[in-house]
């Protein structure tokens, strides 16, 4: 199978060295003449992977010209860059598989539903979990969740992925498995603010353990499954990318905790950081949704610089529920809060 991978950026280069390794023939698109022409010529992404060759079976090409001849497109672009991919009238494969990670700017849409309107008569899936680039690119094993609502799509894009070192592992929940790669970048940048602030591992402990039970709040209220946010795609995500430093998340947040400014360490990171938009656009569907969310609240206010990190750690201690466990957890979601 020819397969498009639609984005060059660490996430989007480690994917297209996954399927290339598998035996596939992959062409990787991104948008920068020149960042294509150092891929051709160095066969490494020395700016968002640097020292992993990439193997022989992946191409390289320009989204605005390329791919028309591909018959799935992985897509793992910006989620701000999701809109200008679909109006690229030459992309027309039968797959989409929506590896992005991160809600459909102004709208807030989930971006497998923006994908399904834009091309009606094409398949759709979505893959997430885990997945830290520099790890996927070293051969370090973990495991993904390929969803759809057709369970034989979701065993298609599992069989192009799977290996003895990447596991993909099958979903029919497609909005909670696409929600928890969205919302656990929101608690990520919560987890490094924390560790910015010098506070110690029993803060990001009970911290992650109290963003799970949010971020399942907030998915299940927006469409997706409850045991999905527990799952590999959930959980294992959230922790993957709370307590990493490869993470681009937690780092943002980890300079903002030490007082830096937000634009400032972006900047540095060189990257998107996908939850800083996903925070903002969050808090925007909670409250419209009528449900409390105070993490995601105090972390919304951090960056937006109406707040302190340290007024907003404790602001948020002050505000957290009195009880705990699945079955509260269950009342809250069934109340609608």
């Amino acid at each position: 199978m020819r397969i498009a991978v639609v984005g060059s950026g660490s996430w989007g280069t480690a994917l297209a060295m996954i399927l290339g390794r598998n035996g596939h023939s992959v062409l990787l698109l991104g948008k920068d003449p020149d960042e294509i022409s150092m891929l051709r010529l160095a066969r490494e992404n020395a700016t968002y992977l640097p020292g992993f060759a990439i193997p022989d079976s992946v191409e390289y090409g320009l989204v605005q010209e390329s791919g028309g001849d591909c018959e799935l497109a992985v897509l793992v672009t910006p989620s701000a860059a999701v809109v200008d991919v679909m109006r690229q009238e030459h992309l027309q494969p039968a797959t989409w598989v929506v590896a992005s990670k991160g809600l459909l700017p102004g709208t807030g849409a989930i971006l497998t539903d923006f994908v399904t309107e834009s091309r009606p008569q094409a398949k759709v899936a979505a893959l997430s979990g885990p997945n830290l680039a520099v790890e996927l690119a070293r051969g370090i094993p973990t495991v993904a969740v390929a969803a759809a609502h057709d369970e034989a799509l979701a065993e298609e894009v599992a069989h192009l992925f799977n290996s003895n070192k990447f596991r993909v592992y099958l979903s029919d929940d497609l909005t909670g498995v696409e929600l928890s790669g969205a919302l656990k970048n929101v608690y990520a940048i919560t987890a490094g603010i924390s560790d910015g602030l010098g506070f110690g591992d029993n803060t990001k402990g009970a911290l992650i353990a109290r963003a799970l039970y949010e971020m399942t709040k907030v998915g299940v209220a927006l469409g997706g499954r409850m045991e999905t946010f527990f799952g590999i795609a959930g959980l294992g995500d959230l922790f993957a990318t709370g307590v990493s430093k490869l993470s681009r998340n937690y780092r943002a947040g980890y300079g903002v905790g030490q007082g830096r400014a937000l634009r400032t360490v972006m900047d540095e990171i060189g990257q998107v950081v996908e939850g800083v938009p996903t925070t903002e656009i969050g808090v925007r569907r909670v409250r419209q949704a009528g449900v409390q969310a105070p993490i995601m609240e105090g972390t919304h206010a951090v960056l937006a610089g109406a707040m302190s990190p340290r007024d907003g750690v404790g602001l948020l201690m002050d505000k957290l529920p009195k009880r705990e466990g699945l079955g509260a957890l269950i009342q809250q979601i069934a109340e609608g809060k």
